[in-house]
């Protein structure tokens, strides 16, 4: 029975894992107030564009991650650009942005999944009569540790050559060659640059880290309390 005990912890851990990852993703590029400008005035995004202001560019960022959220039905987004009004995407990118919808919208209902597991898991660990204190702290820390560990291995590996193992994340999560945008036509690659997708990983990682780590010293905190009393 402790081994059970054992194994739903460690799903636990699992299921914390996934929804600590993709909150960080949303706390870095929805809850992050200046962050698309900063990025967009360090790249100097609006050199590469037609003549647009700033404020017509967030305007269309916000549109942009609207409907990334489904908050947004469409990605048809006009804007002012060469002194004309237009839309901002063309056929091609709204294709691929529909594909990075469904990735993303599908990572979040993959959290609502971990977080339901990860409550039923608790549930049945009270039902089981576990002593929860004992149990769930040390196979947190293992569960975690484990899980962390691999994709810091990841992480390191992806560090290496980023351009090369960002196009081989398109290849696995995209069935076609939509991403594969042209700088002189596509607007999309122009505003949103190599450069910025690095800056982008890092700062979830690093935040991720941080609540990975919090998690990780908590449980082991109380485990190693736990053994104390014991």
């Amino acid at each position: 029975m402790k081994f059970v005990h054992r194994l739903l912890g460690i799903l636990i851990a699992f299921c914390l894992m996934w929804i600590l990852f993709i909150t960080s993703i949303q706390a870095v590029v929805y809850w992050n107030p200046g962050y698309f400008e900063k990025e967009y005035t360090k790249y100097q995004v609006l050199d590469d564009l037609p003549p647009m202001t700033m404020e017509d560019l967030l305007d269309v960022t916000d549109e942009m991650m609207d409907y990334l959220k489904g908050d947004r039905a469409d990605l048809h987004v006009v804007t002012t650009m060469g002194g004309e009004t237009r839309e901002f995407f063309n056929n091609r990118e709204i294709a691929h942005m529909e594909d990075v919808r469904d990735l993303f919208l599908g990572a979040i209902f993959l959290r609502r999944v971990c977080l339901v597991a990860a409550v039923a898991c608790l549930a049945l660990l009270f039902g089981l009569k576990a002593q929860i204190r004992r149990v769930l702290p040390p196979a947190l820390c293992l569960g975690t540790g484990l899980f962390f560990g691999i994709l810091a291995v990841l992480a390191a590996i992806i560090s290496t050559d980023f351009s090369k193992y960002f196009v081989v994340f398109h290849h696995i999560f995209f069935k076609n060659d939509l991403w594969i945008l042209n700088p002189e036509t596509d607007m999309l690659i122009n505003i949103v640059p190599e450069g910025f997708f690095l800056d982008t990983a890092a700062r979830i990682a690093g935040l991720y880290g941080a609540l990975v780590l919090v998690l990780f010293g908590v449980s082991l905190f109380l485990s190693l309390r736990g053994r104390g009393k014991k």
